[in-house]
């Protein structure tokens, strides 16, 4: 009776529970957690793989941006410095062009310098001595030093002044220099016009007596008085210059002078004029 009474009561029960089933479902959440705590774990390590692969971009990134600034301020430099360069450039060249111009100013100078030293060792030459022959000796020099002169002759006019006589003459010899008629050739013509032939378009060193290179009037006080003939020059000397024009004007107005002033001076047994011959030369 109470048998079945217990098991009538114990079949309203609910049944046991499956612990199997609850087991495999525990399982199952477990395993699923520790997947989804490896994914997760995986995904960590991707992100921090990405966010140093990033942090690697990043300073890669910032270095090719200094390097680019580098680069910048590098060309910027660069142009500064170029800019520079062309202003020094300038200022070079303008300074080379200026001393260019100095340097040939000074030239000039010294070329005139050393035409006028020519010039007053010229007239000191000719009016350094008192005797005739030391006259002609210095006019000589002048012609041979200064001028350059090889072969010339110095004519002065006769009394009637119909001819040119010989006085004086080198690189010629004596039979080639005879009295000269004041109305034949280059010579005559020279004295007659009272102005200087210089033969310019043609080398004064290949002159001849019938060509001379130059030919120079002599004058005392505007008085036409006779003639210096420059055949030819040294080799060396292919042309005239200014100095030798300047020279050529000297000898014209102060050779001559210098001659006549030497030859009174001899006639008067060298004897220097009295006081009487200075008075009142100021009226």
């Amino acid at each position: 009776m109470n048998d079945s009474k217990g098991r009538k009561s114990g079949s309203s029960d609910s049944p046991p529970p499956d612990l199997k089933r609850e087991r495999d479902e525990l399982l199952h959440s477990i395993s699923k957690g520790t997947r989804i705590t490896e994914e997760f774990a995986r995904e960590h390590e991707r992100l921090e793989a990405r966010l140093r692969e990033l942090e690697s971009e990043n300073a890669s990134l910032r270095a090719k941006v200094e390097a680019d600034s580098a680069v910048r301020e590098l060309l910027e430099k660069i142009e500064r410095l170029e800019t520079d360069k062309r202003e020094l450039l300038s200022r070079f060249h303008a300074a080379e062009a200026a001393s260019t111009e100095v340097s040939a100013r000074v030239q000039e100078i010294e070329a005139e310098f050393a035409n006028l030293a020519n010039l007053f060792v010229a007239s000191n030459q000719l009016h350094g001595s008192l005797s005739p022959r030391g006259v002609m000796r210095r006019i000589k020099e002048v012609l041979a030093q200064l001028v350059g002169a090889e072969r010339y002759c110095l004519y002065l006019a006769g009394p009637d002044k119909h001819e040119l006589v010989p006085i004086a003459f080198e690189g010629v010899s004596g039979d080639k220099v005879s009295p000269i008629p004041v109305d034949r050739g280059p010579i005559g013509d020279v004295f007659r016009s009272g102005s200087a032939a210089v033969n310019e378009d043609r080398d004064p060193s290949q002159g001849s007596h019938d060509a001379p290179a130059a030919v120079i009037p002599l004058s005392v006080d505007d008085q036409r008085v006779g003639v210096i003939a420059i055949f030819s020059t040294l080799s060396q000397k292919k042309r005239f210059d200014t100095i030798d024009f300047e020279l050529f004007k000297l000898l014209g107005q102060h050779a001559a002078a210098a001659l006549v002033s030497a030859s009174l001076f001899a006639h008067a047994d060298r004897k220097f004029p009295g006081l009487e011959s200075f008075i009142d030369l100021s009226v």
